[in-house]
């Protein structure tokens, strides 16, 4: 029983000082900050061409 906390806790300490994981984990969170950015503006942006653009035209066909 000894063996294996010993052998977890090597195995921990490898892991924590292991930077290339932390790396993609920093990628990630950027590039899912800037996907919510893009989707945020492109539905403020479809919200504004229906109600402006849409609307006009529809208001003209009637």
């Amino acid at each position: 029983m000894q063996f294996v906390s010993v052998r977890m806790l090597e195995t921990l300490k490898r892991f924590a000082k292991e930077e290339g994981g932390s790396t993609a984990i920093e990628y990630a969170l950027i590039a899912s900050g800037i996907s919510i950015a893009i989707a945020a503006s492109a539905y403020s942006l479809g919200s504004t061409l229906r109600d402006d653009y849409f609307g006009k035209v529809d208001n003209a066909l009637k």
